[in-house]
Order: C-alpha cells, then structure tokens, then sequence
C-alpha cells in the first residue's frame, strides 16, 4: 500500500482539528460562493508548510483550492488562536499517556535567515543580516513545549522567563494541569545570574553553562534532545527561512509545525 503524503490529513487528527475550528454559517441572503472545505484548505496550508511553496504555486489539481483561499483560512484561523489550542491538546493526549517528561526541560534559539518585517533584526553571527531566533522549550525528551519568535538581534537570555511563561496548562492527568519543568537545562547563553533568580522564582531549578567554564559544561549529554527537536521542526521547509513578512503567519506555522511533532510522538505510541 502506498505511503501517504506528509499533507495527508488522518481522520484521527481531523478529529482533534476539527472542533477547534471557527463555525462559519453561509449567509441566507446572497450566499455567494460556496466556502471550500475546510479539511482540503488545511491540506493546502501542510502542504505549504512541508514543501516551501510559495503561495501561488499550490497545484489546484490537488484540490486545495487556491493559494490565496489557503493563506486567508491560516490568517482567519491564526486570529481565532487554533494552533495554540491544537499544541495544547496534543500535549494533553501525550500526558495522559505517559510520554511527557517534565523532570528537566531544555531551551535554545538558533538564528533564522529573514525576509523583512516584524520582530526581525540585525543578526551578530550573520554578518549583520536580517533574521529572526526560533526559541524553544522541549521536555526531558524532545517534545515542544512551546516556542517564541524574536529579532535576530535578540539575547538568548533574554527570552528564557518568556518561554517557560509560554508553556501551556498541560492536562490529560486528574488534579492540576501541569506547566512547569522541575528543571531548566540551557547553553552559555543563558548564563546570567538575574535570570538564574527570576527562573527560581517560578519555581524551577536552573541549571546552565558557565561562560567561564572550559568547553563541555556535562550538559550535552541532556541538552541535545532541543536539538533533535529543532532538526525535527526545521525539517518543515517553510521553517527554515522566514518568508512571511507578518509575523503572526509565521509563528502559526512554528506552532503548527510543534504540534505536527507532537502527533507522530503519539503516532509511535499506538
């Protein structure tokens, strides 16, 4: 039998999707054009995502409807906040099945080449180019917890009290979601005292490089699961350079592509 496509949208993802989607009700008076399923258009939107596609270049014969149709729908659906919930409910199936591991959580922001537009900024590893940082959390083993945005020009550490602030009220188990890590594992970017404290306030224990230490801080050994999740997220192809000048479009396909992760993490369960 033939492996499906990556854009291919299983019945028991579309179940999870579908509910968190905004009703639209076609209008009585003047109807206009019938509204292209929704399940076709978010194939349309994964395909961009997996391939790199500009826009205009989706193959109508597969369906999808056209490039703008797809681009309106991720806009429409960004607005009404459906990836953060998606992630947010694809971390809870993973909890309940025992596949979260919140004892350590591990944190990075590599440098992403841009295009222009919001919370992009002079990059200091790029010869002074435009680009934005993907930040990300990851537990114990490599699931995304949650993931931010910034300039090129921005600190690491800067954006480590953000990032564990973004990661969602995890359910899935009887009693209190779950949030927080026990643990924060982070490079010699992170290394600062001030956010070492303010890390502890939230009731999470640092553990992080020295910039004084000699190279191999023992961390490796722990850290590199963001790393897998980063070759995992960047596999996306969309993912790999900044093409969207709005920032909001891009950080829905940074949370698409986290929660995507998330279900094949569930996928090798089954």
């Amino acid at each position: 039998m033939a492996r499906p496509k990556p854009w291919h949208v299983e019945d028991d993802l579309w179940a999870v999707i579908e509910p968190l989607l905004p009703k639209v009700e076609r209008r009585v008076r003047h109807p206009g054009r019938k509204r292209h399923p929704d399940r076709l258009v978010f194939q349309g939107i994964l395909f961009v995502l997996h391939t790199g596609i500009v826009w205009e270049h989706l193959p109508q014969e597969l369906g999808f409807g056209s490039g703008m149709t797809c681009w309106r729908r991720l806009a429409e659906w960004t607005e009404a906040g459906v990836w953060p919930r998606l992630h947010e409910a694809l971390l809870a199936k993973l909890r309940s099945a025992d596949a979260l591991d919140f004892s350590r959580a591990a944190v990075d922001g590599p440098h992403q080449g841009a295009k222009g537009g919001f919370k992009t900024g002079r990059s200091p590893v790029d010869r002074g180019g435009t680009g934005s940082k993907h930040h990300l959390i990851t537990d114990a083993t490599g699931i995304p917890l949650a993931v931010t945005l910034t300039g090129g020009n921005r600190n690491d550490v800067t954006q480590l009290i953000p990032l564990l602030q973004a990661v969602p009220p995890v359910r899935g188990k009887r009693g209190r979601p779950r949030r927080r890590p026990d643990v924060v594992l982070g490079d010699r970017g992170y290394d600062h005292d001030k956010y070492r404290r303010l890390v502890r306030a939230l009731g999470v224990k640092p553990l992080i490089a020295r910039r004084c230490s000699k190279h191999g801080s023992g961390l490796g050994t722990q850290r590199w699961v963001v790393e897998g999740a980063f070759a995992h997220l960047h596999w996306f192809r969309r993912l790999r350079m900044r093409w969207e000048i709005r920032d909001d479009i891009h950080e829905a396909f940074l949370t698409l592509g986290c929660a995507l992760i998330c279900w094949r993490r569930l996928g090798s369960l089954r």
